[in-house]
């Protein structure tokens, strides 16, 4: 009897084991298209407690409440859409001036004469021009425009149906749920609840952290590049500014760069500079010491290194989605393992 209850685990962990190798592949397959369905799903995950919340309250109908959070969200993103687009085209138009932009960044560095560079005397001017010309060339070669234009239409698609699955998923959350958790073999539907009771709230912890982190940081460069250095464009810097802050390390150093570039080109003076470094110093230590420590807490927490690993490699085989699921992937294989060990040790007790 022992020994075919033995069996029927192994089948049953085998089964398990094939079907997660295959759900993995399946998903590496369909990673070009899982950027709406992932960023519909986070703020679906997000925001169903409110609706939940919110129908138990008032007994209204849930779809009711469902609908008025999706109209707010909508408008939301409408506002930082209609405040980023313009600039957005702005910078797309101006690349006609292109060379004067590179010409007198150089400049703040090299100067106005000539440097030498492999025996050859070149200036800012030449710069200017040979990266404009290599823009133009790479933009003329066959195909890249017609390339260019078709993700910009992939792109507002993709916009369009995250909205719409948005909907779906709020209007039927626990649906949803229910449905994926019957696809777990009913042996292992007990460890996998334990499993998300540990995580649900963790998890909901570090999406909801990201998410005022984002906008922290949002706030805090517009105020920053906008109204202390009033540098142009900053509200597109800002927002660019904390999107990348859902990129672990390597967003965040992006973000300055871009916005170091955009403050050095536009630099009266060398003070103008060392404003800009004071003010990236101020913001990191604010996010990385007081803020993010402050919404994201201890228990989302992982090790630095894992970060670096866990981005690296959800970027390479997933792309954008990669990068941001790759956290939530870390702390639910962490949580998985601890109740696993946790299970074991009680058997061995018994």
């Amino acid at each position: 009897m022992s020994d075919r209850r033995d069996r029927q685990e192994l089948r049953a962990s085998a089964t398990v084991v094939g079907v997660t190798v295959a759900l993995i592949i399946f998903v590496y397959l369909l990673r070009e298209i899982l950027l709406p369905f992932v960023f519909a799903g986070i703020l679906a995950y997000i925001c169903t407690p409110l609706v939940d919340g919110l129908t138990r309250r008032t007994g209204k109908p849930r779809w009711l409440w469902a609908s008025a959070v999706l109209i707010v969200l909508v408008l939301i993103g409408a506002v930082i859409g209609y405040l980023a687009v313009p600039s957005l085209i702005h910078e797309v138009t101006a690349i006609g001036s292109l060379k004067e932009a590179i010409t007198t960044f150089t400049q703040k560095f090299i100067g106005h004469g000539n440097v030498t560079v492999l025996g050859e005397p070149i200036n800012a001017a030449q710069i200017g021009a040979s990266v404009q010309g290599a823009l133009h060339h790479w933009l003329n070669r066959s195909g890249q425009m017609l390339t260019l234009a078709a993700l910009g239409f992939a792109g507002m698609f993709g916009i369009i149906l995250a909205w719409v699955l948005l909907g779906y998923l709020l209007f039927d959350a626990h649906k949803i749920s229910d449905g994926l958790f019957w696809l777990v073999p009913p042996h292992h539907r007990p460890f996998v609840h334990r499993v998300w009771n540990d995580l649900d709230p963790i998890l909901r912890r570090y999406f909801v952290g990201v998410a005022l982190v984002v906008l922290y940081a949002s706030t805090a460069a517009y105020i920053g590049l906008g109204l202390i250095l009033n540098l142009h464009h900053a509200v597109l810097l800002a927002l660019a500014t904390g999107m990348l802050e859902v990129i672990p390390i390597v967003g965040p150093a992006a973000s300055a760069i871009i916005a170091g570039l955009v403050a050095v080109r536009e630099a009266q003076s060398a003070w103008n500079i060392v404003a800009y470094v004071i003010y990236a110093t101020a913001l990191r230590i604010s996010i990385d010491q007081f803020f993010g420590p402050l919404v994201l807490g201890r228990a989302a927490y992982v090790r630095p290194a894992l970060v670096i690993f866990c981005f690296l490699a959800g970027g390479l085989l997933f792309g954008v989605v990669g990068v941001v699921l790759a956290i939530p992937v870390a702390l639910t294989i962490k949580i998985s393992l601890y109740e696993l060990y946790k299970e074991e040790r009680g058997t061995k007790r018994r």
